[in-house]
């Protein structure tokens, strides 16, 4: 939750109309777009003034022909789409503006469905990006996060969404996507791209400290909560191309707070006072002080907390009381004095709204139980910070309020299974929380330490799992491809033997043999090819060589047909690496069947050539080969009566998957509108739910790929290891049953801090 979210709370512009049109632009906010536009596009022109020079400088130091071509590339192409860029930026920026007062309520995020053609992964080259575009909003949020909140404070007093600083159009999220997919026409290299993206940090993130400077101003001139006050931010001296300078923001220095003494600070923390002095008695205990009561000061109440933070119990929370516990050290303390001391009223506030966050924590049902105990005990460490530095409530960047988010986020797809204690990231939140309790006494640096190997922790952590989660997508999708081969094997087959009553030999042949060369062909060449079509033609030869014929064109056809045929079976199953021994029986089976047929036929040849003449032609065709079988029409009477086993295919074709048993069961169908249906569709990829398998046991896992091809919702764990697999049907019968349960991931201190404020609101309003 941002500082702005707080601020809007209690105050609105006097100008926002609940009852304006749906989707109008405000009109203290037209300037404001304009001027955004304007400034906006200057600095996109600047960008692509100057590119041509850093791609020339760079190309220049290339160490390969091949990498010096590809900035040259890179040059040409940025020239030729400069204006198509802009354009489309513009034309983003002003969307994003155009649907600021659209009504969004209840939409859940589109499913980012990904067929078995375009399994999407994230590649390296989209990791990179990804990282560099982190590190840009990371900059811009360091240096002008308290600009950016209030001008997302005013938005939200004047428009109809709910927006956060990510979805502030300003915002650097916003325009870095923008900016992105403006630039998805750019046929260039990861490499480029990333020095593209650092021009646009250079030329257009750089200068929002100063746009939002200017939008803030021109929204008080138009009366828009002009009691919102930002203090005035340092600029220094920028050297641009040419000699000329133009301010710039400075860069914090290390352990610097952009805004610690704001005027921000009050007033988020004095609209949660406020909050909490008219719920006194309901939502948080009535002070009672004798007459003669003297507070502590602040610095007096952080040495009581580190005292009782040595006590805070290795494990469960639930018995310990931390304000009774300070009540107890009170008083002792005033019998010391012989005064009653007492906590200072500011101080209290504290106390309740840390204690009223936790009580939200430790009821989050997101958080597993058994990560919710160590978590519990940071409650302390998080009191003596908020006690310590108020821009705690304020500051989402706050290293105190990012270590216990972070922690939260790692713990999403946490599962206790066996010893959790030697689970790595079980291991790793027991060191924080320790460290903290050990070492914490009033410097708060302490937890930027800690947040730097956190993240470098779980960085690691999460490197590991999306390479074990992209092969299991492409195990996946390698899975979708042989499973829609199969299919298609199977229409083949059906098409050709279903109903008909052939030799046993030839229908085990084709389904237990051709079938492999059918599959191979199909997943190597497509059904669209030669190859596909030649192996088809292969099987219809077959299935008409044996079937009965008159005639003697027929006959002739039979000799003509049969060595092309042997070869052509021969070179496939060899293709497909069939069992040579089963080939040399099915061989010398379908060899029976072929003479039996010729002999079947009333009208004899002339003369014995047209069987030489066959004989020949087979000898030809497989002179490479050895062991092709020939017709040999030299038979008994015994011999010809023998008649082949026939079977009749009476029942669809069913491949399985080697190893697999497919199951027939009938699955569930549910109407198109089922609610249930629904929620299945509004899955996104990259979603954590959670499993209720049994009475006793749940399952954590995330939603790596949706396969349109085949209709499966592809689930891991943590680890990036499938876990899990579902129809879209089976999620939906889940989801009746009440069996799946959505993760919430969104930050968790500012989630609670929602909670806390919409609660007060609640017990203020009652």
């Amino acid at each position: 939750m941002t500082d702005a979210k707080v601020v809007h709370l209690t105050k609105v512009a006097p100008e926002h109309s609940p009852n304006s049109p749906v989707g109008r632009l405000p009109v203290a906010l037209t300037p404001v777009r304009d001027k955004a536009a304007h400034q906006l596009k200057q600095a996109l022109q600047a960008l692509f003034d100057n590119a041509d020079d850093t791609l020339f400088e760079m190309a220049d130091r290339a160490t390969s022909n091949a990498e010096q071509n590809a900035f040259f590339e890179a040059m040409r192409d940025l020239r030729l789409k400069r204006k198509n860029i802009e354009r489309s930026f513009l034309q983003k920026l002003f969307e994003s503006f155009s649907s600021l007062n659209q009504y969004e309520i209840g939409k859940a995020p589109q499913l980012d469905a990904v067929s078995f053609d375009s399994l999407s992964l994230v590649q390296n080259d989209e990791l990179e990006e990804r990282v560099a575009i982190d590190s840009m909003v990371a900059k811009v949020m360091s240096r002008d996060a308290q600009a950016l909140g209030h001008l997302t404070t005013r938005l939200n007093a004047m428009i109809a969404r709910k927006l956060d600083d990510k979805s502030n159009p300003l915002g650097p999220e916003a325009l870095c996507g923008a900016f992105l997919d403006a630039c998805s026409s750019l046929g260039v290299e990861i490499k480029v791209k990333l020095i593209i993206l650092k021009l646009f940090e250079k030329y257009v993130l750089s200068g929002l400290g100063l746009l939002y400077d200017e939008v803030n101003q021109s929204l008080v001139a138009a009366g828009v909560l002009p009691e919102l006050t930002s203090t005035p931010m340092r600029r220094r001296a920028v050297q641009q191309p040419g000699g000329r300078s133009a301010q710039g923001d400075v860069p914090l220095v290390s352990g610097a707070e952009p805004y610690a003494d704001g005027g921000e600070v009050q007033e988020v923390f004095g609209a949660l006072q406020e909050l909490l002095s008219q719920v006194r008695g309901v939502a948080a205990p009535r002070r009672e002080l004798p007459a003669d009561a003297m507070p502590i000061t602040s610095n007096d109440l952080t040495r009581l907390l580190s005292h009782l933070q040595q006590r805070v119990p290795m494990r469960a929370m639930d018995d310990f009381d931390l304000r009774m516990q300070l009540e107890q050290l009170l008083g002792r303390v005033s019998a010391r004095s012989g005064k009653a001391r007492v906590v200072g009223e500011v101080d209290e506030d504290v106390i309740n709204l840390v204690s009223m966050l936790f009580e939200f924590i430790l009821d989050d049902r997101t958080l597993p139980d058994s990560l919710k105990a160590l978590i519990g005990r940071l409650q302390i460490p998080m009191l003596k910070v908020a006690v310590l530095d108020k821009t705690f409530f304020s500051r989402g960047s706050h290293p105190a309020r990012r270590l216990l988010n972070e922690i939260a986020s790692a713990a999403l797809g946490w599962a206790e299974q066996g010893d959790v204690q030697r689970d790595s990231l079980y291991q790793k939140i027991e060191q924080v929380v320790q460290r903290l309790l050990n070492d914490f006494v009033d410097d708060p640096a302490i937890f930027s330490e800690l947040l730097a190997d956190f993240l470098a922790f779980v960085g690691d952590e999460r490197r590991r799992s999306e390479l074990l989660e992209q092969r299991t997508r492409d195990a996946e999708e390698g899975s979708a491809k042989a499973e829609m081969a199969r299919r298609q094997v199977e229409q083949a087959l059906n098409d050709r033997l279903l109903g008909k009553t052939l030799p046993e030999v030839v229908v085990r042949l084709l389904q237990e043999a051709w079938s492999k060369v059918l599959m191979l062909t199909c997943l190597k060449h497509g059904v669209e090819s030669d190859e596909w079509q030649a192996a088809l033609a292969t099987m219809d030869d077959l299935v008409w060589s044996v079937e009965p014929h008159e005639g003697l064109e027929a006959r002739q056809r039979l000799l003509e047909l049969v060595p092309g045929l042997l070869k052509a079976l021969r070179e496939g199953l060899t293709s497909a690496a069939f069992d040579p021994f089963s080939t040399g029986e099915f061989f010398s089976q379908l060899e029976a069947l072929h003479v039996q047929g010729l002999q079947r036929f009333k009208r004899p040849l002339p003369e014995a050539e047209p069987v030489e003449a066959a004989v020949e032609v087979a000898d030809e065709s497989a002179a490479p080969e050895v062991g092709i079988p020939l017709l040999d029409l030299s038979r008994t009477d015994e011999e010809e009566a023998e008649a082949p086993a026939m079977v009749a295919v009476v029942e669809e074709i069913v491949l399985s998957a080697p190893g697999e048993s497919r199951s027939m069961e009938q699955e569930v169908v549910l109407p198109d509108d089922d609610e249930a249906l629904l929620q299945v569709d509004n899955l996104r990829v990259g979603s954590w739910v959670e499993f209720q398998e049994d009475e006793e046991h749940k399952l954590r896992c995330k939603l790596a790929a949706v396969i349109k091809a085949t209709g499966k919702y592809v689930f891991v764990n943590r680890t990036g290891m499938k876990v899990l697999e579902k129809t879209r049907m089976g999620l939906a019968v889940e989801f009746r049953r009440g069996a799946i349960r959505l993760l919430d991931d969104a930050l968790l201190f500012d989630r609670a801090l929602e909670s806390v404020i919409g609660n007060l609101r609640r017990l203020k309003n009652a």
